[in-house]
């Protein structure tokens, strides 16, 4: 918000250098544009203007007053100045009386490192504070949600919070009561925030007033390495930012990652659990053959060599593939090759979860469709001339009568309540490879011919296909914390690389 789409446009100064907007563009927008820095708190791009920090002032030439820059439309002519000393003052003021009240809790926030006030305090902070009354003390650490801590000290009354659940959600659960220095933030009543998005609001607090119960205490985000990912957790293909410390093989959260087409400025609370299960110590982290009613652990070599010689074994048999909708694009276009094209598979199963219901949206971001590349996992069937249409074929693979079963089980099991379930059932079968991350104890799970470790979604590139047919890039992996875990395509390439050599052999 603060730019309107429209045709006609319009030039004017910005701190001496020509400048042109769409017509209706705020000065904060057009700067945040030319990546000009206006110190603000409540102006946030993806929510209605308020002008209550009154942070954002800039000065307009000809005018006798200094301006809020979020709510000042760009004019033609218009010569706007964001760094003289009258300014820079103006910064320095409000920000002295925004940490008026404000308490001393940076050695113990969690928006430690990013948060709004100390950055703004390094910048623009006036040194010698003036303020010698008491501070106003207010309620701390209050449950107002499932997911959620409110310390209403650091409150700065931005009324970001109150405007996300006014225009986002439209839940209405924030409001601001009290008058003066007493004003806080709070739920109305008894009530708790319930909806789905609630972890927005932490995202949008500019000073940890709002923090997450799942990361509270949990690690000081200058410590965490952050990468570009989408969001495996649905159909949407929401852009996310993975946080990680790479060093301790442990991922802390998931932030949204701003996408104009796809998701805007939000993700779901339900899109923040696609980490559960992915840290190393819940990780499978070997091949395991079955050897003598035992499993027993094998290198990479030797599983391949293993693949191969069931691949041998088990040729002009009935050998099928059982796929769940979580893989790249490019994943099924190398498995389908080798295992359709080169090894004559015809038999494909989807492995989808019972409880899923496809049609369902919650109106903002989630969808029912709890896979992210079911639209890919189809277009490649369908290039492969295998046609399908979007079902749960796990029963129909176990009463297939198959021979030999691949089984690409759900990177997110996490999703699939009856997980252990079906990874029991398949276990049942005369002969089984699956191929999994979460660790499960394998004597669970004995009767497998395998078990093979793989990588997950933060840990390779590729595209998922999401429900509009748009192509989503995992843009950037981390290192795998599981050294002996395959991507899809790794083990199609060794399997086939492996089979070549033993023909040429």
């Amino acid at each position: 918000m603060g730019t309107v789409e429209t045709k006609e446009e319009v030039t004017f100064k910005l701190n001496g250098i020509d400048v042109t907007v769409p017509k209706g563009t705020t000065v904060m927008a057009a700067a945040k544009r030319e990546k000009v820095a206006i110190p603000h708190f409540c102006w946030h791009p993806g929510l209605s203007v308020a002008g209550v920090c009154r942070f954002c002032m800039v000065k307009v030439k000809g005018r006798p007053k200094l301006e809020i820059s979020c709510n000042l439309e760009a004019t033609p002519g218009m010569e706007v100045d964001t760094v003289s000393d009258e300014v820079k003052d103006s910064h320095k003021w409000a920000l002295e009386f925004h940490l008026a009240n404000h308490p001393l809790d940076c050695p113990i926030c969690d928006q430690a490192g990013e948060c709004g006030l100390q950055k703004y305090y390094m910048s623009v902070g006036k040194y010698n504070s003036q303020m010698t009354e008491e501070k106003v003390l207010k309620p701390k650490a209050l449950d107002v949600g499932d997911k959620l801590v409110l310390d209403t000290e650091r409150c700065i009354l931005c009324s970001r919070c109150v405007r996300f659940e006014n225009e986002v959600t439209k839940t209405g659960g924030l409001g601001i009561f009290d008058r003066g220095d007493r004003a806080i933030i709070g739920t109305y009543g008894d009530e708790k925030i319930t909806h789905n998005y609630q972890e927005n609001l932490v995202d949008i607090c500019p000073v940890g007033a709002f923090t997450s119960k799942e990361f509270r205490f949990k690690q000081r985000v200058w410590f965490l390495k952050e990468k570009s990912s989408i969001c495996p957790g649905c159909s949407t293909g929401c852009a996310v930012s993975i946080h990680a410390k790479p060093e301790m093989e442990t991922y802390f959260r998931v932030k949204p990652r701003y996408d104009k087409k796809v998701n805007g400025h939000w993700m779901c609370d339900k899109g923040r659990e696609i980490l559960s299960g992915l840290d190393k110590k819940e990780r499978l982290e070997n091949s395991y053959l079955q050897d003598q009613d035992e499993f027993s652990t094998c290198e990479r070599p030797d599983m391949i060599n293993h693949l191969n010689s069931l691949l041998s074994r088990f040729r002009g048999k009935k050998i099928s593939l059982l796929v769940s909708a979580q893989y790249t694009n490019e994943e099924y276009e190398r498995l389908f090759s080798f295992f359709v094209e080169k090894m004559g598979v015809r038999s494909i199963f989807q492995w989808r979860s019972k409880e899923e219901k496809l049609n369902d949206f919650d109106g903002i971001l989630l969808r029912g469709d709890r896979n992210p590349n079911t639209r890919g996992l189809l277009d490649a069937l369908r290039k492969f001339h295998i046609l399908k249409e979007v079902e749960n074929e796990f029963e129909a693979c176990l009463t297939s009568s198959s021979d030999l079963i691949f089984a690409f089980s759900p990177l997110l099991s996490s999703s699939f309540s009856s997980f252990e379930e079906d990874l029991a059932r398949l276990s049942k079968l005369k002969s089984c490879v699956c191929l999994f991350t979460t660790s499960y104890q394998a004597r669970d799970y004995i009767g497998f011919n395998s078990l093979i470790p793989l990588v997950s979604f933060p840990e390779k590139t590729g595209h998922y296909t999401n429900y509009k047919g748009e192509k989503r890039e995992l843009e950037g992996a981390y290192p795998s914390f599981i050294h002996e875990g395959f991507d899809v395509c790794e083990l199609v390439n060794e399997l086939d690389s492996n089979i070549k050599a033993s023909l040429r052999a």
